[in-house]
């Protein structure tokens, strides 16, 4: 018996730290999804070369979220998910950073496809972690989201009204979820302690 309740109070006490640690990397993914949008509403129009830095930026942070994501859910089952999309959000840095050099519709299109796989892997890892942390439902919606709005960039990228201030709407429809997810391991963590 005693070893049955240390066995739930080392899992309850993973549970807490892994919500934890996640619940912080979503309010500082939101924060950067927010800034990012600022700075693409204040200078897209007026400085071409910030707003192509920007265009860069998105996918390469996603890489470094990524891998903070891998820290934080350290005692998760598979990886591989993870790393895949640490690996495609590299590769569409450059490939964006490459395409910017044809036109902005070129780079959408890249975007595009990234916005799909990512979504597709977020959608994956959101219904992998709902049974041990709760709190995945707006992750889940947001890969799904991920998926259309993806689409709707490689189909629209070459509509003259496209360009990267349309990305400023994906990015802040990402940090909106990202802070529900936040909030949402709040209630997460806080359930657990209570329980322990």
């Amino acid at each position: 018996m005693s070893s049955s309740l240390t066995t739930d109070a080392a899992a309850n006490g993973q549970s807490i730290e892994t919500a934890r640690s996640l619940r912080n990397l979503y309010f500082t993914r939101a924060g950067f999804s927010i800034i990012w949008v600022l700075l693409v509403a204040l200078f897209s129009k007026n400085s071409m070369g910030l707003a192509t830095a920007l265009f860069i930026v998105y996918p390469a942070w996603d890489v470094l979220g990524t891998f903070l994501d891998l820290r934080a859910n350290q005692n998760g089952n598979s990886r591989t998910p993870q790393y895949v999309n640490a690996a495609i959000s590299a590769l569409t840095t450059i490939a964006v950073a490459a395409a910017l050099q044809k036109g902005v519709p070129q780079a959408l299109i890249v975007f595009g496809v990234w916005a799909i796989l990512t979504g597709a892997i977020q959608l994956i890892l959101g219904f992998r972690r709902r049974k041990l942390l709760g709190g995945q439902w707006p992750m889940m919606i947001s890969g799904g989201q991920s998926l259309l709005g993806g689409t709707s960039f490689i189909v629209l990228a070459h509509d003259p009204t496209m360009g990267i201030t349309s990305l400023a709407g994906y990015a802040a429809f990402g940090a909106f979820y990202y802070l529900l997810s936040a909030f949402r391991l709040s209630k997460t963590v806080s359930n657990v302690h209570v329980a322990a």
